[in-house]
């Protein structure tokens, strides 16, 4: 039995094992990460007026009565067109015993097409959060939001972390283990998590980042590198150390930091305080065990950031705060960690675009 904190690889398996975690068709072995499980589309996309959630009591089922416009058959592929919001049963689904949890988020690809995808459950009250206990089916709201998006079943979009208990490590448990392992370059800004700033004065050149353009074509999610990105996306350089964010405008940096996750636990990014400006940075996904670790091949990696901007336009400065990485214990260290002889696309990344398109 593993302690208090998030369940690793094996432990997953196990789970999978004991039927609290299982699939139609079965889990594969390549969906299980050191610290999450990535979870499959289903057959069927419904499209729906409106994003919504189950709530105390009720079903995705019956709302889907509710809201459903038409249904989509991915077999074959089928386009989610941008702008529209689409319900789609996962091809997993829970039976957590008591005390274990779950959380969701979007894989780091899907996050950085502004693809916002949030699992929702029967009962659900919240996005992407599972209580202790949960049986019944999965699904993912998905709503493209910058390109529109070919799809088939068994694509994996989103992904889900099991915990026991908390394990959130306090900022002086931070500042210890930063002091410990030197959890990013330079200073180390500590206020509930780990913050870093943007990077808008790069060592070479004047590319600091990439927004979406507002026209485009379809991506097909399984044609990996081959997309030009002078068709998706408009390079965006400065040489002040500022850029302003256009409201609604969709953005691709890079923070100025480099930081590492140790082997004995994980990370995810959060926004930051939305008092700092009208922008918040996109839901970035999971951090797993050994991103950036030299042991893992990695020599620490800088955070891409997927930034919006609200209300009015906004003036971004280099080294401005922007985001943060909230540690987590792992309950066990995996078996295997982020980049050792798995696909781990991102690590010791840089600024970099989502895998679709081609290097530059």
């Amino acid at each position: 039995m593993t302690g208090t904190g998030v369940l690793p690889s094996q432990s997953i398996s196990a789970l999978i094992g004991s039927g609290a975690l299982s699939g139609a068709p079965a889990i594969t072995p390549e969906q299980i990460q050191p610290a999450s499980l990535d979870l499959r589309l289903g057959n069927v996309a419904y499209r729906v007026r409106a994003s919504f959630l189950a709530g105390a009591g009720r079903s995705v089922a019956e709302r889907l009565e509710e809201f459903e416009m038409h249904r989509i058959d991915l077999e074959g592929g089928a386009v989610l067109e941008k702008g529209c919001v689409y319900v789609v049963p996962l091809m997993e689904r829970l039976a957590l015993p008591e005390g274990i949890q779950a959380v969701a988020n979007a894989k780091s690809s899907t996050g950085r097409l502004d693809l916002l995808t949030r699992a929702i459950t029967d009962g659900g009250e919240e996005f992407d959060r599972i209580p202790a206990g949960y049986t019944g089916p999965l699904y993912a709201e998905i709503c493209p939001r910058s390109f529109s998006v070919l799809v088939r079943p068994g694509m994996r979009l989103n992904q889900i972390r099991f915990r026991r208990g908390q394990a959130v490590l306090s900022d002086a448990e931070l500042t210890a283990l930063h002091a410990a392992t030197g959890l990013v370059s330079g200073e180390a800004v500590i206020s509930q998590g780990l913050g870093f700033s943007v990077d808008l004065k790069p060592a070479e050149g004047d590319l600091v980042g990439y927004r979406a353009k507002p026209h485009t074509g379809v991506i097909d999610l399984d044609r990996i590198g081959e997309y030009d990105p002078a068709e998706f996306w408009e390079e965006i350089r400065t040489r002040n150390g500022q850029i302003i964010l256009d409201p609604g405008a969709f953005y691709i940096l890079v923070s100025r930091e480099a930081v590492h996750i140790p082997p004995d636990y994980a990370a995810e990014m959060a926004p930051y305080l939305a008092m700092v400006g009208e922008f918040r940075v996109h839901y970035a996904g999971f951090f797993d065990p050994g991103f950036g670790h030299a042991a893992a091949g990695g020599e620490g990696a800088r955070g891409v950031l997927e930034v919006r901007c609200h209300e009015a336009p906004f003036v971004l400065e280099h080294g401005q705060i922007v985001g943060r990485l909230v540690y987590e214990r792992m309950a066990e260290r995996p078996a295997q960690l982020y980049g050792e002889g798995i696909a781990s696309n991102y690590q010791g990344q840089g600024l970099k675009l989502s895998k679709h398109f081609r290097a530059r």
